[in-house]
């Protein structure tokens, strides 16, 4: 184990989970802020001075005699169901919460994240808590084999999951072991996950976050933004999920003062693929900066206003001056298809019908930053970047950069994926076009990409220039041509080095 392993665990911090039906982040329909993630041991034991507060509204709208907390005559701010934000309760949440138990903690807890959020819930949150087994039985999405196709060159390319494995069931492995809970808009359900065999709740974080999404719903109906491209689900994510982490820390701020909170211990997740982590653990760790730009801006009059025109790529949450106007949208990448020899482009058909997807795979800044930044975690060689480089490790409303020397300055990408069926091959291919805002940016990320290949056991092919090969027994065992022109870089992979020119033409 690399001695960065146990820096950057204690960075990662462990989620609340995610709004959405439990997905695997592919670019399918529906999956905007879906892919539940988790991870670390750090946030078990954290603790927080409550800086990040995210309401306007205070305790103030709460009586501050908790022994004499009578209703109010109408429903308002900091009361829910019966029960005041600062109320005190008895749950026993240790052998697991009974019915009256956890409807008492929802109700306080929606009561909590109407103050923190100076907000009020339209409707009540229905609150399942489930095993993990159950949560592992029902994770399993709908997908069309063109899609899994398509995924798996995306993992491959980005150097998360070779050839001999599937990138979906990699995703599900990360996702079954680490999740906490998640917020389902199809029946506005929200689903815990308990490690104890008992329905106990982790902690009541988690259950402020997955309200903030319920809430998120109410307003704004999370089911209708849909991103066409993984980049461009991740930017709206950042939005969802940095609005729930902010004030699911300001929440945590407020337990043990002034604010009696349920928890329960845990152990740490035992078995993560940190590439898959840090790819999709950006919008956690970015979100949060996107909102407090958008609150510099205007408020959280900003933040609702923005669900009606959400970020278009990742780029516009790291960088959020570039969301705001004068909007820096994600550059149109043109990619012909010249493939020949019995190589055909692969269109991922969505199980949805009628849903809009692209036919094409743009992985964004957020992606190819998780590309370099696992190398941290490898063995393979030296990690190609630096702890200091990717770690915030003092602030956990920020907690992993994505704006790494290699990625900055990324404009646009786009990725086809090819297969080859003839005499029974059934092999895939991929080319890989990024565009960058200047030919120096560009430069940069074709050095970095070619130490990544040098990383992964590649090296140049012998009388061929500009192409390099990982060896054929390596689960990324494949020929790669890397090419740059100006601002902008080609990188072809296939099979062999025979079959660069027939997947695409230099």
């Amino acid at each position: 184990m690399r001695a960065a392993h146990g820096l950057i665990l204690a960075a990662l911090l462990v989620l609340a989970g995610c709004s959405g039906v439990p997905a695997t982040g592919t670019d399918a329909p529906g999956t905007t802020a879906t892919t539940p993630t988790a991870g670390g041991a750090a946030e078990a034991t954290a603790e927080t001075d409550g800086s990040n507060d995210a309401g306007t509204g205070t305790d103030t709208t709460v009586p501050d005699d908790r022994t004499a907390l009578d209703d109010p005559p109408t429903d308002r701010i900091g009361w829910e169901a019966g029960y005041w934000a600062n109320e005190s309760l008895s749950v026993t949440n240790s052998d697991g919460l009974n019915e009256s138990e956890l409807d008492a903690v929802v109700a306080r807890s929606m009561a909590r994240v109407e103050v923190v959020r100076d907000r009020e819930f339209r409707e009540s949150v229905p609150v399942e808590i489930i095993s993990r087994s159950e949560f592992k039985s029902e994770s399993m999405p709908e997908l069309t084999e063109s899609l899994r196709t398509v995924d798996n060159a995306k993992f491959e390319a980005m150097f998360f999951v070779g050839e001999d494995r599937s990138s979906i069931q990699a995703q599900l492995d990360n996702q079954g072991e680490n999740v906490l809970g998640y917020f389902d808009p199809r029946n506005d359900t929200i689903k815990l996950v308990s490690d104890s065999g008992q329905p106990q709740l982790r902690n009541e974080r988690t259950l402020g976050h997955e309200l903030v999404h319920a809430m998120q719903d109410q307003y704004h109906n999370l089911s209708a933004i849909t991103g066409e491209t993984r980049d461009e689900n991740n930017g709206q994510s950042a939005l969802i999920e940095g609005e729930a982490r902010t004030v699911g820390l300001a929440y945590e701020g407020r337990c043990g003062d002034g604010w009696d909170c349920v928890s329960a211990t845990s152990t740490p997740p035992s078995d993560i693929h940190f590439g898959i982590y840090l790819l999709n653990f950006f919008p956690y760790s970015d979100g949060p900066g996107l909102i407090g730009h958008l609150r510099e801006q205007g408020g959280w009059d900003a933040v609702d206003a923005a669900f009606d025109d959400p970020p278009e790529s990742a780029e516009q949450a790291i960088y959020p001056d570039k969301y705001t106007p004068p909007r820096d949208s994600p550059a149109t990448v043109s990619l012909s298809d010249t493939a020949t020899d019995g190589w055909t482009r692969v269109r991922p058909a969505s199980p949805v019908a009628g849903s809009e997807r692209a036919d094409y795979g743009r992985l964004g800044q957020s992606a190819l930053s998780a590309m370099f930044a696992y190398t941290l975690y490898d063995s393979s060689g030296p990690a190609l970047v630096t702890p200091e480089q990717v770690v915030n490790r003092n602030d956990r409303s920020d907690p992993l950069n994505y704006d790494l020397p290699m990625t900055d300055g990324w404009a646009g990408d786009r990725l086809h994926v090819y297969e080859n069926g003839d005499a029974g091959r059934n092999q895939t291919a991929y080319v890989w076009r990024l565009t960058w805002n200047s030919s120096t940016d560009a430069r940069e990320f074709a050095d970095g990409y070619r130490r990544l290949l040098r990383y992964w056991g590649g090296s140049p092919a012998d009388g061929h220039e500009n192409v390099w090969t990982i060896p054929e027994d390596d689960s990324f065992g494949d020929a790669f041509r890397v090419t740059r022109e100006n601002e902008t870089i080609t990188v072809v992979n296939a099979p062999t080095v025979a079959d660069l020119d027939a997947v695409h033409q230099p």
